[in-house]
């Protein structure tokens, strides 16, 4: 159920995020403990969740302001919501995730093994689980509404979608940021393999980076000196409760498209120890 917020009127909740109108025309985007995984949102959320994604947003939209403007108006939120929500502007989304990637896994792994290719990029034969791709590729997808599954399509698709210098803004953009990222991550420990971005414009037509950026729940982290190719990486994000749900203790059926099961308070608290984990190892903050 939305919050009651005085001031502020329910418009959105995502899996993750709920939105609000606040006056001046701007939105409080809130950020809460549910975690979503194969496109379900998932029982029991995790602790501090929330906090830990608006913080890591904050300091990544830092890290990023010379490369693309970000949502960020405010942090100044009710109290209620403080720590876990940010006032931002009101963009005109671009209908598309747009993801890139810097090594082969999770669903590009499956079009590389079934195609040669992800996105209709084709990529060298040979490569494995946790491959480092010869450089980083734009894999973007369509954006699914609460119970449909993210589609990987072509850049040609993106380009009929928004126009080609819209696509072509949006794949050097992500490009860009991913490389500041992996950038940054590597310094501190970690391997950047892939993440994903949203984009919106001003009225003006500026493009504007929204959303969330490089969080555990938009990227997936790796322990650099854990790295070997070949296998599935530990990581620092929810990984965890991907491969508990595809494990027999689970006991439940991917195919079957039904509600998966709750999740066991060891893999909350494991989940969160990765989430706490990524935020200081790669800001140096302490949570």
């Amino acid at each position: 159920m939305p919050l009651d917020i005085p001031g502020a009127r329910h418009l959105h909740s995502g899996k993750v995020r709920d939105l609000y109108e606040v006056e001046g025309g701007n939105l409080l985007m809130i950020a809460s403990d549910r975690i979503s995984a194969f496109d379900f949102v998932l029982t029991p959320g995790i602790p501090d969740k929330g906090e830990i994604l608006t913080r890591m947003s904050l300091w990544w939209f830092d890290q990023l302001a010379d490369i693309v403007p970000n949502h960020v108006v405010s942090t100044s939120v009710p109290e209620g919501v403080r720590g876990r929500a940010l006032i931002v502007e009101r963009l005109q989304m671009y209908p598309v995730e747009c993801v890139a990637r810097g090594y082969l896994t999770g669903s590009g792994l499956i079009d590389y093994d079934a195609s040669g290719e992800i996105c209709g990029v084709p990529l060298p034969a040979g490569l494995v689980d946790g491959s480092r791709l010869p450089e980083p590729i734009f894999t973007p997808a369509t954006k699914a509404e609460m119970g449909e599954h993210d589609e990987n399509v072509s850049f040609e698709q993106v380009t009929e979608t928004i126009g080609a210098e819209s696509a072509e803004t949006l794949r050097d953009l992500t490009l860009r940021i991913y490389a500041r990222a992996d950038e940054v991550a590597r310094s501190r420990g970690i391997i950047l393999a892939d993440t994903k971005l949203e984009f919106g414009t001003r009225p003006d037509g500026t493009v504007v980076l929204g959303d969330e950026v490089l969080t555990p729940d938009s990227s997936r982290f790796w322990p650099a000196d854990a790295y070997q190719v070949g296998r599935a990486q530990p990581s620092y994000d929810k990984q965890y409760v991907r491969n508990w749900l595809i494990s027999p203790e689970s006991g439940w059926d991917r195919s079957s498209n039904r509600q998966p099961p709750s999740l066991p308070a060891e893999v909350v608290d494991r989940t969160r120890e990765r989430y706490v984990q990524a935020y200081e190892q790669l800001t140096g903050e302490k949570f």
